[in-house]
């Protein structure tokens, strides 16, 4: 097996949570979500560009799907752009459904 890519996870400038590449897989995502105990990723493309944001619970519904393989990156299930409205109460993104066990 060759060696994964490092993985990086970085807080974004606009309190958006971690930003992660969109070339990143949804076992790792959700991998950096636990480690990071966050809700969501920020998302960017190679030019490190804010793509939009994926959240816990979309990535546990592929996960779960039928049509799940381990090669489905992050660009292939963003729940879309970033919120205008910016960072709400205790660090959450407004508009993002944060999830309990």
């Amino acid at each position: 097996m060759p060696d994964p890519a490092p993985v990086t996870a970085v807080q974004d400038a606009e309190g958006h949570g971690p930003r992660v590449c969109d070339d990143m897989t949804v076992e790792v995502a959700l991998a950096v979500m636990a480690g990071a105990r966050v809700e969501y990723l920020t998302v960017c493309d190679g030019d490190d560009e804010s793509t939009g944001l994926v959240t816990r619970g979309r990535l546990a519904v592929v996960r779960n799907s039928s049509a799940y393989t381990d090669r489905i990156r992050l660009r292939d299930v963003l729940d879309g752009p970033l919120p205008s409205s910016g960072v709400g109460e205790c660090g959450r993104v407004l508009g993002v459904l944060a999830l309990s066990r």
